[in-house]
């Protein structure tokens, strides 16, 4: 028995390396793009910001506000809840206040805020 096993093993190997007679690899072809064209002449993708900053700050009247911060310097997202629903913040330009319908504010981006909430008004923050 032990001498069969290494012969077995040969047998197997040799018949094997026969399978592969082609030494470079069989390249089928498709159907060309139909949107190759479209896609040259398309115009570059913007991807969307990142959280660049994420602050939890305290509020005159022991609230707490958390307001994510983005990489484009243009956009911020609040929340009045640690889960609650997000409220996306724009400014017209970098170092302008974050804006959005309902009435929500936030003025400063650093440690010390003033953020308008809808039903709060006006509220001092520090993170």
């Amino acid at each position: 028995m032990k001498y069969y096993l290494p012969l077995l093993a040969v047998a197997a190997l040799s018949s094997l390396s026969a399978c592969n007679k082609n030494d470079e690899p069989q390249v089928v072809g498709g159907p060309a793009d139909p949107m190759a064209e479209k896609l040259a002449n398309a115009a570059p993708v913007e991807l969307p910001p990142m959280v660049k900053v994420s602050r939890q700050y305290r509020c005159k009247g022991n609230s707490l506000v958390f307001v994510d911060f983005m990489s484009d310097d243009k956009t911020a997202i609040l929340r009045t809840t640690k889960d609650g629903s997000p409220t996306t913040l724009t400014a017209a330009e970098a170092g302008k206040p974050f804006t959005a319908e309902g009435g929500y504010e936030v003025s400063g981006s650093g440690k010390d805020i003033t953020a308008n909430v809808a039903g709060k008004g006006a509220l001092s923050c520090k993170a």
